[in-house]
């Protein structure tokens, strides 16, 4: 079911790319999905508000016995919430982003889907050697 919905979303892209058909206007516009999705992200700090950013150097001590203690020392510097507001307009620019991954893979003749199932295989396969 889920790579049918994958597979959907494919074919609607490529019935619905037209002006930017070329692979350099594909890749220019993912570019560009990528800065938006940023920008939008970084527009929840300094326009809204709803959330903040509160980085320092990640202290890890030295006594640390499995994943699990490494991981509950970890931060991802993010304060508050997403308003209504922000969490719309970053979900639309990664469905913009998304779009352009997809259009990518059509002109580069391939599978989305296939590509979530081979990272999914690779990141469970190596678990924690995966790290990133």
């Amino acid at each position: 079911m889920k790579d049918l919905i994958c597979d959907e979303f494919q074919n609607t892209v490529d019935n619905l790319l037209i002006r930017h058909h070329s692979i350099l206007d594909i890749i220019s516009k993912l570019s560009e999905a990528t800065c938006r999705v940023n920008r939008s992200v970084i527009k929840t700090v300094t326009d809204c508000g709803c959330v903040s950013v509160q980085a320092q150097k990640i202290q890890i001590p030295d006594n640390i016995q499995s994943i699990a203690e490494l991981k509950s020392c970890l931060d991802n510097h993010l304060r508050g919430q997403l308003c209504p507001q922000c969490e719309e307009v970053i979900s639309s620019e990664l469905g913009k982003l998304l779009f352009y991954t997809a259009a990518l893979c059509n002109t580069l003749d391939i599978n989305l889907y296939d590509v979530f199932i081979k990272e999914q295989k690779k990141a469970s396969a190596l678990g924690v050697y995966n790290f990133r």
